[in-house]
């Protein structure tokens, strides 16, 4: 199984509309990516680990996959669509990590 990771970094006076992100773009997301993408996990980031620091990302949506290539053919087909809806709620460069999942004690 991979993850495959989302992060919004926090960015001093970007924008983040979360009505648009949570009621449009990513039930378009679940719907190009369907029962290929395992599990979803939204995130906010409330806070970083120092006590009042800020958090250092806005933003975490985690889409688990049997694998990479599971992945590839649910992204690909829809990457410009996806990617073009970016800026209709955010200004922050979104940054994508792929890992394998592990598991341990």
């Amino acid at each position: 199984m991979i993850r495959v990771s989302v992060l919004y970094p926090h960015t001093a006076g970007a924008r983040f509309d979360w009505a648009y992100y949570l009621g449009s773009h990513m039930p378009l997301v679940a719907r190009r990516f369907g029962a290929a993408a395992r599990t979803t996990t939204i995130e906010q980031g409330i806070g970083g680990g120092a006590p009042d620091a800020p958090a250092p990302y806005v933003a975490i949506a985690s889409f688990t996959f049997d694998s990479v290539p599971a992945f590839q053919a649910a992204f690909a087909p829809h990457a410009q669509e996806l990617m073009a809806d970016i800026p209709n709620y955010t200004s922050i460069q979104p940054v994508i990590q792929i890992s394998e999942l592990k598991s341990g004690a």
